[in-house]
């Protein structure tokens, strides 16, 4: 399909289509669409940016509506007919914030239950009936054990950026959670790129599914652009300010590997006077999310982060990314510049180069951008 209303969509979500400007499915989205339209099972590998989130979210929608509106309506306290397992607090929140103009005109409820979050405010999360749950594996996990949430009636579970999800505890998680819903659950696993849990995942519960791959997947994305500066004695940070004196219209993402690494950089950048925030893991949570809230609101132009802000957050304003520390695995670097040259949009990555990275360097050669179909209209800022 070329156009979104050439799918058989409710009104309710063709007209939240048309109010947010979207008109064009991506690759991804047209591949997979009309598979889990039809019920079946799907595995979405798609490089980033490229709207993965609405390849799951309209079916399912439009799926649930259509129930209630043949009679069956949820009627049952903490017993959802969707799940949506996401690996973070703050994807989850993202993801909310996707389906909640669709949610809006269809009427469909949606609950959260993340981590990060305390028991009492879960619970009160998942009372009443409601259609769908977005939660994070562990918490859903927990409210499971304490018979609080009933999934039984599950008809799709969907697990996004799944390949993130890379605990040791996971998998049991998972497996736990697609027995506990329907045997006729219909599944769906997206992500960016595909990890050793995620095929592991894939062999155990995803053995009937259809695959679908985007050209794209496992490369760089045309409207990209990549430039190399070399670390001479590994002094990073003459080329680091010489790169922030540049004029930059939106946001600038900086990468490093370690915690004490993002906090080390963070201090030294504030002490020059730059104003700047950190992102990473062991920080408190509010703190980090006010943080995330203000760069993704233009407030702080300058974020310093872990590989914690490399997978599926998505933040209109990010213009750069810099690789302070460039990653050994070439899906974290995928996942980093993801970040920015997002829906079609421009983006520059800058990455820091020594001579320890020539193996990722010499990688990256072998996936440059290939053709790319002609960007979707300039207005599809609603994508992830």
């Amino acid at each position: 399909m070329e156009l979104f209303s050439g799918f058989n969509f409710l009104p309710t979500i063709q007209a939240t289509l048309v109010e947010k400007g979207l008109f064009r499915p991506t690759e991804i989205q047209c591949r997979s669409l009309p598979l889990l339209l039809t019920g079946k099972s799907v595995v979405g590998v798609s490089e980033t940016g490229s709207g993965k989130t609405l390849s799951y979210a309209l079916p399912l929608l439009h799926l649930l509506k259509v129930l209630e509106n043949n009679g069956q309506p949820v009627t049952a306290d903490a017993q959802p007919r969707a799940a949506i397992i996401v690996p973070t607090r703050e994807l989850g929140e993202q993801v909310s914030r996707v389906l909640k103009p669709f949610t809006h005109t269809t009427r469909l409820r949606v609950r959260t239950v993340l981590g990060g979050t305390t028991l009492e405010v879960a619970k009160r999360n998942i009372s009443g009936p409601f259609e769908i749950l977005v939660a994070t594996p562990g918490r859903l996990v927990k409210l499971m054990n304490r018979r609080l949430i009933n999934l039984s009636d599950v008809r799709s579970l969907i697990f996004d950026e799944a390949d993130q999800m890379l605990d040791q505890g996971f998998l049991n998680d998972a497996m736990t959670i697609a027995e506990a819903c329907r045997p006729d659950r219909q599944l769906g696993l997206f992500s960016a790129t595909v990890s050793a849990t995620m095929q592991e995942l894939m062999a155990k519960l995803f053995s009937g599914a259809e695959i679908v791959r985007s050209e794209g997947s496992h490369r760089v994305v045309a409207t990209l652009t990549t430039v190399n500066r070399n670390v001479i004695d590994g002094k990073r940070m003459p080329l680091l300010e010489k790169l922030l004196a540049e004029p930059v219209k939106g946001g600038t993402l900086i990468f490093t590997n370690t915690r004490d690494q993002c906090d080390t950089l963070a201090k030294l950048l504030k002490d020059k006077g730059h104003n700047c925030l950190i992102y990473r893991g062991e920080m408190d949570k509010v703190e980090r999310r006010a943080n995330l809230k203000s760069f993704r609101e233009g407030k702080t132009g300058l974020l310093i982060s872990t590989d914690l802000a490399s997978r599926g957050l998505d933040v209109e304003n990010v213009e750069r990314v810099i690789n302070y520390h460039l990653p050994q695995d070439i899906n974290n670097y995928l996942h980093r510049v993801g970040r920015t040259a997002r829906a079609g949009r421009q983006g520059v990555v800058v990455n820091l180069v020594t001579a320890r990275d020539g193996a990722l360097i010499a990688n990256l050669e072998n996936i440059k951008a290939g053709p790319r179909k002609k960007a979707t209209p300039a207005k599809q800022n609603f994508k992830r």
